[in-house]
């Protein structure tokens, strides 16, 4: 086994025994072979059944990436035993410490590996929905460098889809507000995910293509958080509202 797959084990076994582990040691990554990691885990997953989904972006907004202590956007990967059904229960337990944030999701109709300038997506774009994500580092204490999340597949845990909609003429500043049991936790708008969602699309095809992250059509991309992320509750019902787009939500429990 040599150190790219070791990390990535490593890191699984961080997931599936839900048990953190401390930020590699003498280990300097690159973003390349971070991402060489994060292939070598998600190779994991698809290997007990999983299905690749789509892919999400990272550190799209101002107030995430000061939250984490990061500069650069990050792509990571989805898979279908990552989704919560719009309405369905979460189980607190079966995470490490989660955080939720606020998001906006797009349905993309083509391979983007056949599409050869990024402004040509937004036309290969079927629906938008409202969303949220689940983030959940494997990491003690939360606390990593931009590679050591890269390879840790970008903190992805879980997400949440509201009803697809079709795409509105404008989408550069909806509001967006998270709540918990009815109550706000953190509300924002789309144009903090670089100034509109299309931008986080552009991204995302541009990274997807330098690091060979997959994303056929039919994929869900996850534009990226439009606030900082919320600690997840032990328990409570959690919505997002994201204006034009509607609702989605989930319950959150420990059994």
């Amino acid at each position: 086994m040599d150190k790219t797959e070791e990390l990535a084990r490593w890191l699984h076994d961080a997931r599936t025994t839900r048990r953190p582990v401390p930020q590699p040691e003498g280990v300097a990554l690159d973003l390349p072979t971070a991402y060489a990691v994060q292939h070598a885990g998600v190779a994991l997953r698809l290997a007990a059944g999983e299905r690749r989904v789509g892919a999400k972006m990272g550190f799209t907004s101002r107030a995430k990436m000061a939250q984490m202590g990061v500069h650069e956007m990050i792509v990571g990967q989805l898979t279908d035993a990552m989704e919560v059904p719009d309405g369905s229960p979460f189980r607190r337990d079966g995470a490490i410490h989660p955080r939720i944030e606020p998001e906006v999701a797009f349905l993309v109709g083509r391979d983007f590996a056949d599409v050869p300038h990024a402004g040509l997506l937004r036309g290969a774009v079927e629906a938008i929905a409202p969303a949220m994500e689940i983030i959940d580092s494997r990491y003690a204490n939360f606390r990593f460098s931009l590679a050591d999340v890269v390879a840790d597949n970008t903190s992805a845990c879980g997400f949440v889809l509201g009803a697809w909609q079709p795409v509105p003429r404008e989408i550069d500043n909806l509001g967006m507000a998270l709540r918990v049991d009815g109550r706000p936790r953190q509300a924002g708008s789309s144009a903090a995910i670089l100034g509109s969602p299309w931008r986080a699309l552009d991204a995302a095809w541009r990274l997807a293509r330098r690091y060979g992250v997959s994303v056929p059509a039919g994929s869900v991309l996850l534009a990226g958080a439009a606030t900082a992320a919320e600690p997840m509750p032990e328990r409570g019902f959690v919505e997002v509202e994201v204006s034009g787009l509607g609702r989605a939500a989930f319950t959150v429990g420990i059994s």
